[in-house]
């Protein structure tokens, strides 16, 4: 019986990017009209691989810097959250290549809320798992910083729950401008504890 379910939720690719350089200090995405997915992640990339080191976000699993493998090979941001980000910064639009976002797209509500394990599938078949919501940081804040002086503090308040999804390829193929993507759900319920597990 099939664990995931297809839906009839969909999103248009409105941007593409690879960040090539991994120059801390300067965040920033290479736009692209379409990109190969492979195992590793995004071909070009300084976040691809299969293992990446862990980070502050894993510390209570794993000391810093630990081999983990690597969930976090795509930085997917939807168009509408990128508009309320800018707008609560003052901003009358947010470059998402300074976010080092992998993939923007158009159409799907509240992606920073989809389920963890949801599938995100292009129109060859190319998969992204979602892993779990993205996090404000502060190199995005840094960047942005350079471009719109006195804004880039405003980034992390401002982007907190709407910063998007990290993901990773489950299935490799391309992605370009204008496809498609459509959501599949885990069909598994919300687990009824997580209030308490949360110590909410």
């Amino acid at each position: 019986m099939p664990a995931l379910i297809p839906t009839d939720f969909t999103a248009t690719v409105t941007w593409l990017g690879i960040v090539e350089s991994d120059d801390r200090t300067a965040l920033l995405a290479t736009p692209r009209d379409a990109v190969d997915l492979t195992f590793e992640g995004l071909a070009g990339s300084v976040h691809g691989g299969r293992i990446r080191p862990s980070c502050s976000r894993v510390v209570a699993q794993h000391p810093k810097g630990t081999p983990i493998v690597n969930e976090r090979q795509i930085s997917i941001l939807s168009e509408e959250e990128l508009a309320q980000i800018a707008d609560r910064m003052g901003l009358a639009r947010l470059n998402p290549a300074r976010l080092g976002a992998s993939i923007v797209i158009k159409g799907l509500p509240d992606l920073s809320l989809v389920p963890p394990s949801s599938r995100l599938q292009g129109p060859d078949g190319a998969t992204l798992v979602v892993d779990m919501q993205n996090r404000p940081c502060h190199l995005p804040a840094r960047s942005i910083e350079s471009v719109e002086p006195g804004k880039g503090k405003l980034f992390k308040p401002a982007a907190e729950g709407r910063r998007g999804v990290t993901a990773w390829v489950q299935r490799e193929g391309r992605l370009a401008l204008g496809d498609i993507l459509r959501l599949h759900i885990p069909d598994q319920p919300a687990w009824p504890h997580q209030g308490t597990a949360r110590r909410v």
